[in-house]
């Protein structure tokens, strides 16, 4: 099945690439029309016992059935061809069976004078069908009576079942015996040395793929044996420093004593700030090493190190800042991991769709990619959307991979149909409220809520968002359903969050409170204060009887909703979440994995924490990005997480 799947994109994917628009349209309607529903065999025996039999289609049973035995026909197993010859008889018994049953003689009456001089020609068994639809009680006579049992149609359906399954083990033979009557093989048929050639490429590309796969593995060890080194150097650097300042601030306190005892605070001071700065020179950034090295005192060595920090976005600070306690987190062990550089910017969200086969991220260069990180997986979907702004919010739809929102910074909410690769939807908010700053799709019904807001511009981004929009959107008729209240001139609402029914949805504010809304009644329930700062990101907990919450300044808060205002669990993270040095529109957010055990956090520095919830371990550290990680996600189903840097890359990484 997965052969064929392949080889209809790869024709797909060719007719796009030269143009045949004719010919594709007439592909896609064979394929719609295929009566043998893709040599899938749950799908026939619906086909037969559950539409066909049902609904008195005789014509299209028989059809059905000498299908398949024409493509056998050509098959050198006559036993196969046997079989197939005793359930197509066994299948249209059934047929009359049940139309007696449904006091249907006219059906039957029609079934033998349509087929039965047919019938009659293939085996002289049905001779004593003819009689059946005169008969006053079949289920009675002996001739028939097996035939009205359970028994009869459970084996039947076993047998067909068994069958179909032995037969569509070579379904690519089938395939491809059925494609030669098709009639846009015949348009193509004289550029086949192309399509050859668009194959070959592909599987060339798999390969490299494969390969990028085993260089990013080895690249990782090879960064956690640096790392494990650069430790090792900065333990010895710290002793041998140790050693050094002891002598210096014994000598210095000799002359300082006998000259200014006033400047005897001042010397202490410089000479800590000299060991720190040493003691961290070596760990993180290469660039920074050797200016650090050298920065033993004066300020216009102080003013040289915060401009390295600030074009650095921060991670040199954040790690100056988290380097007393990183020494407690573990290196996550990792299987396997892939980067993707397709981005020139920092990215601003980075999500798995609901079946985890497709990822979206989003960067401050107005552009959404989507793309797929498993070799296996085909890669027709992969698209650039370009959006020409910032991209503040991205949300997959909850029932399958079809439909991809993205929001903007100048008001806009556009969808995107990955099937058919093009915006279906391009809607926009009031121009009071330009600004996206989070999409939620329902898990059940078809519609999705935004939350704008009326400001965004600025350095200070969280301070300027202005007031709060949440608008709930039918997907149908993508046209607004209604606004959900909240109150007179509402603080910026920052991120929102269904449960799994849809039923209710929660949603943050800058001014620290957490909103409840019943969806079905479009009214706030309840609402606490929860952090004494905004609130960046929020999400459900596993159960769902309880709410996690991040505050811009770092701490992290469970959320009873069976006691409101009880905390169940905290941790403070404040080391990792400073702001985002020079990216206004990026802001921190956390995500849970599929078993909501693990935690995980974007940073201001170049690695990112994961926190064990009601665990007694202590934290994970993921492999390191070149810059502050952005943006985070888990994948629905497996232990694989999402990193999006400001260093323009998004990585997935596999836990072992």
């Amino acid at each position: 099945m997965e052969k064929m799947r392949h080889a209809e994109e790869l024709v797909r994917e060719f007719l796009v690439f030269r143009g045949f628009t004719n010919t594709l349209e007439s592909y896609e309607t064979e394929l719609r029309t295929d009566i043998g529903k893709g040599f899938e065999v749950n799908k026939i025996l619906d086909l037969i016992f559950s539409v066909y039999v049902p609904k008195f289609h005789a014509d299209k049973l028989v059809a059905l059935l000498g299908f398949f035995k024409h493509y056998l026909s050509s098959s050198s197993d006559t036993l196969l061809v046997s079989t197939l010859s005793k359930l197509e008889a066994s299948i249209l018994r059934f047929y009359v069976i049940h139309a007696v049953q449904c006091n249907r003689n006219d059906k039957v009456v029609e079934f033998f004078a349509l087929y039965g001089s047919e019938l009659l020609q293939r085996s002289q068994d049905w001779t004593l069908w003819f009689a059946i639809p005169y008969k006053k009680n079949p289920h009675m006579d002996p001739e028939f009576r097996v035939f009205f049992s359970k028994e009869w149609y459970q084996a039947l359906h076993l047998s067909s079942r068994n069958f179909f399954s032995e037969v569509f083990s070579a379904t690519h033979i089938l395939y491809i015996n059925s494609f030669r009557n098709s009639k846009f093989v015949l348009n193509i048929v004289s550029r086949l040395p192309a399509l050859l050639k668009v194959s070959s490429e592909m599987n060339a590309t798999n390969i490299l793929k494969r390969d990028i796969v085993h260089l990013n593995l080895k690249l990782s060890q090879l960064q956690a044996l640096l790392d494990e080194k650069e430790a090792q150097l900065r333990q010895f650097r710290s002793m041998e420093g140790s050693i050094g300042s002891s002598s210096n601030l014994r000598e210095e306190s000799t002359r300082t004593v006998k000259n200014s005892p006033d400047v005897f605070p001042t010397s202490i001071s410089q000479v800590g700030q000299i060991e720190v700065s040493q003691d961290l020179a070596v760990g993180e950034l290469g660039n920074v090493h050797s200016e650090l090295i050298g920065s033993t005192s004066g300020d216009d060595d102080s003013a040289s190190l915060s401009n390295d920090c600030l074009r650095n976005g921060g991670a040199d600070n954040a790690s100056l800042k988290e380097n007393d306690g990183d020494e407690d987190f573990a290196e996550v062990k990792v299987e396997h991991q892939e980067t993707f550089l397709g981005h020139t910017s920092p990215i601003s969200r980075c999500r798995f769709s609901a079946s985890g086969n497709n990822i979206a991220s989003a960067s401050l260069d107005g552009t959404v990619r989507i793309w797929t990180y498993d070799t296996s997986t085909p890669a027709s979907r992969n698209a650039t959307i370009y959006c020409g702004t910032e991209i503040l919010s991205l949300d997959w739809e909850c029932k399958s991979d079809r439909l991809l929102l993205i929001g903007t910074s100048d008001g806009c909410i556009k969808a995107w149909n990955v099937d058919a690769k093009r915006v279906v939807c391009d809607l926009s908010t009031t121009e009071s409220f330009p600004s996206v700053l989070d999409i939620k799709c329902s898990p059940v019904e078809p519609i999705f809520v935004s939350a704008a807001a009326s400001g965004g511009a600025g350095s200070k981004y969280v301070g300027n968002l202005g007031f709060a929009s949440l608008t709930v959107w039918n997907m149908k008729t993508w046209k607004p359903m209604t606004v959900l209240p909240l109150g007179e001139d509402p603080p910026a609402i920052t991120s929102l969050c269904f449960n799994h029914n849809g039923k209710i949805l929660a949603a943050s504010a800058v001014d620290g409170m957490i909103h409840m809304f019943d969806m079905s009644a479009g009214l706030q329930i309840t609402g606490w204060p929860a952090h004494d700062s905004s609130i960046t990101s929020i999400l459900f907990g596993p159960d769902e009887t309880s709410i996690f919450s991040l505050g811009s300044d770092g701490k992290i808060f469970e959320w009873s909703l069976q006691n409101q205002g009880q905390i169940l669990w905290s941790i403070d993270c404040s080391r990792f979440c400073y702001p985002f040095i020079g990216s206004k529109y990026c802001r921190h957010e956390m995500a849970l994995d599929a078993n909501g055990r693990r935690l995980l956090v974007t940073s201001s520095s170049v690695r990112a924490p994961i926190y064990q919830v009601h665990g007694h371990l202590n934290g994970w550290r993921t492999l390191p990005h070149g810059a502050p990680i952005t943006a985070v996600d888990w994948h629905p189903t497996l232990p694989i997480f999402l990193t999006g840097s400001a260093d323009n890359s998004v990585r997935v990484t596999s836990l072992s």
